[in-house]
């Protein structure tokens, strides 16, 4: 009899006369495996052997996701399909066991009802779920369950929803530790300095194409917070500049993000050296001078960075106030510049202006060039970095220029203590293989400051974040 049993369990994990080594992992295994696949498809594993017919129950995340009900070629969905999409949520929430979620993620319509969407929500934050994701998308006002916000179990809390967020008087998060605001409309300065001020250990704030229209002044005070990321590009209007004045307190940060124009004002406090920081700011027409004394402040705050990361923009931006510039400050501890996009006639200028302000500066990053365009102005001075710190130059989408060779020449001949420096050609040239060689040539017969130098002209640039 016992013999029996077993050879009816073997045969159950036999597939295709292999043996089957999945189905004999621990559940616990399992469930993680079936915690990356949306949970339509765990569900679907039920069929698969008594051995899976239940294990998706008890699986710790949960992921429904409406976004299949769409058509790219029509703006609608059937009706009969969101029907079908409700039923499958509640039937899974129903014969769901009583085990803890870990994660709750929810991406959905809710005009079709508002009030089934927060049965559903409830339904996570009654298994004592950790990690509520919500991707909702709205016609008309719609409250979170007051429960989201006082709630003493989530740590990461991500919300993306096209409506003015409404916030509850009472607001506790004591264990939460990631926060991200995605396409939520601000509503007033005390509920949001309020929810600000109820997350005593947020370690990662992330608001992102957010509305600030509503708010005048916030405090960010948070000596917990460790990466902190603003994009406001699409919603910032260079016609107004009367956004919201941000001050930002977190002396333990190590990742700060900030991409927009500025319409708000940003005002930093208390950066570490061991912060690393990345700032893009379009140039535009208008407003160019406010804007660029919003920027210099913004500057003032990076001021004690190691590490920085900016675009061609944002220093175009930074010259534009010239009265201003003296107020730019000194970073003393920043040794790694890294510049994105492609600098336009007159850049380069700027660039060496920007760089007399790095007098530490030991690698210097472009990655993505200075462009095709041409530009026959030449420079009267050399940076103090460039002379006597410069170790390392990586750049990158060379196109072959007389304006990028005279420019790699010049960091050449100056920079009398660099160790390497790392030229890629751009994917996009035009250059044929004769002509890349004639250039590879002219650079390695370029006078050098430094005799120890290594100059590498490669083909391929390695993969970068």
């Amino acid at each position: 009899m016992g013999s029996f049993k077993m050879n009816e369990v073997s045969k159950e994990h036999i597939i295709d006369d292999g043996f089957d080594k999945i189905s004999l992992l621990p559940d616990c295994i399992l469930h993680d495996i079936l915690s990356y696949l949306p949970t339509k498809e765990a569900v679907s594993t039920c069929v698969l052997s008594k051995r899976w017919k239940y294990l998706w129950t008890s699986v710790p995340s949960i992921n429904f996701d409406d976004s299949l009900l769409y058509s790219s070629q029509f703006d609608f969905w059937h009706p009969l399909d969101v029907t079908r999409f409700m039923s499958f949520v509640e039937k899974v929430l129903l014969l769901r066991d009583t085990s803890d979620m870990k994660r709750f993620r929810l991406s959905c319509r809710v005009c079709f009802s508002a009030s089934r969407v927060n049965e559903w929500i409830l339904a996570a934050i009654r298994r004592n779920v950790r990690e509520l994701d919500l991707c909702l998308f709205v016609e008309e006002p719609f409250a979170l369950p007051s429960c989201v916000f006082d709630n003493e179990l989530l740590t990461v809390v991500r919300l993306e929803m096209n409506c003015t967020l409404q916030l509850p008087p009472r607001i506790s998060f004591p264990c939460l530790r990631t926060l991200h605001l995605c396409l939520v409309t601000f509503p007033n300065d005390n509920l949001m300095q309020s929810l600000f001020s109820s997350c005593p250990f947020l370690e990662e704030l992330a608001v992102l194409d957010c509305e600030w229209m509503n708010l005048r002044s916030i405090s960010i005070t948070m000596p917990s917070l460790k990466v902190l990321i603003i994009d406001d590009l699409p919603f910032c209007s260079v016609d107004d500049l009367r956004g919201c004045d941000i001050k930002i307190d977190a002396g333990n940060l190590i990742f700060f993000k900030y991409s927009g124009y500025l319409s708000n004002k940003i005002n930093l406090y208390g950066l570490s050296s061991s912060a690393l920081a990345l700032i893009h700011i379009p140039n535009l027409c208008g407003r160019q001078r406010e804007i660029a004394c919003r920027t210099i402040k913004l500057f003032g705050g990076l001021r004690n960075v190691s590490s920085l990361r900016i675009s061609s923009g944002t220093i175009e931006s930074l010259f534009l106030a010239k009265r201003m510039m003296g107020r730019l400050p000194v970073f003393d501890n920043l040794t790694l510049l890294e510049l994105r996009g492609e600098f336009g006639e007159h850049s380069i200028q700027l660039l060496i202006k920007f760089l007399q302000c790095l007098p530490k500066l030991e690698s210097l990053d472009f990655c993505e060039g200075l462009g095709r365009c041409e530009d026959h102005s030449r420079l009267t001075s050399v940076p103090n970095c460039v002379l006597s710190n410069l170790k390392t130059v990586n750049y990158r989408n060379l196109h072959g220029t007389n304006r990028e060779i005279w420019f790699l020449k010049f960091l050449l001949e100056n920079a009398i203590l660099l160790e390497k420096m790392n030229v890629f050609w751009s994917n996009s040239s035009s250059r044929d293989q004769i002509s890349r060689e004639e250039i590879n040539n002219q650079l390695h017969a370029l006078y050098r400051g430094s005799k120890n130098s290594a100059l590498n002209v490669l083909m391929k640039p390695p993969c970068t974040l």
